[in-house]
């Protein structure tokens, strides 16, 4: 019985990630002298636990059923990146007759050589995860303390930019070009589907080729006759 599991929608659609664990396991069970008999997958699912992943379950059911001998996966992260989980699998493939076999390694859990190697690489892996996630909240907090933006910038699509830049220019107000963008459904650059005024300002604020009138009050159609254009002086 093989397993395998990619982590992300996209990488489900595409492929990415399936063909190369296929062909590990292909490989595995050649020089093994074993046979694939049925592939279960759990594709575009990130979770880290077995409890979320019905490919995963499907697959040790089965073996379970004695519908194969053991359970074969590319890589050990690819049935759990749980330490409690593994432990849990380590113990019970023995106690009811069946193996894993974890192919990158090169490790058949049914020998005790091969279910000691895979306990201390669980933990080793766990260490490194938990490594990582400390140095990226350490990031994270460095960024903060600076005053840096996290994460990607949020951004309208450019039709609906040039739409506020345009209805601004024509004197509207910016709770009347809010409203009109709400009713016609639009979403905001943060997904939100409702508009403020301050939204509006925003977008003219921050958008290089605005030229848009900033009054005293934002809120007061600009002056036509005296148009006013953000000054680039210091």
């Amino acid at each position: 019985m093989a397993y395998v599991r990619v982590s992300t929608s996209e990488q489900a659609v595409s492929g990415l990630g399936l063909g190369a664990q296929r062909a590990t396991i292909a490989d595995y069970a050649a020089r093994k002298g074993l046979t694939v008999v049925t592939e279960y997958a759990d594709e575009g699912i990130s979770a880290k636990t077995l409890s979320a992943r019905p490919g995963a379950l499907a697959a040790i059911a089965a073996v379970e059923a004695g519908q194969a001998a053991g359970l074969v996966v590319a890589k050990l992260d690819r049935l759990s990146r749980s330490v409690k989980d593994a432990a849990t699998l380590l113990e019970r493939a023995p106690r009811d007759g069946w193996a894993l076999h974890f192919a990158d390694l090169d490790l058949d859990t049914s020998t005790p050589a091969g279910e000691m190697s895979a306990n201390i690489i669980v933990c080793a892996s766990q260490y490194e995860r938990r490594l990582i996630a400390q140095r990226t909240r350490d990031a994270l907090a460095v960024k903060r303390a600076r005053g840096e933006r996290l994460g990607a910038a949020p951004s309208l699509p450019v039709e609906v930019t040039r739409r506020i830049i345009a209805e601004r220019a024509t004197g509207r107000t910016l709770q009347a070009i809010a409203a009109d963008l709400q009713a016609d459904g639009f979403f905001t650059a943060r997904g939100n589907t409702t508009w403020y005024p301050a939204t509006i300002k925003a977008v003219l604020t921050s958008h290089p080729i605005t030229d848009t009138i900033r009054t005293g009050n934002d809120d007061n159609p600009p002056d036509d006759r005296h148009p006013q254009r953000r000054s680039t002086a210091k």
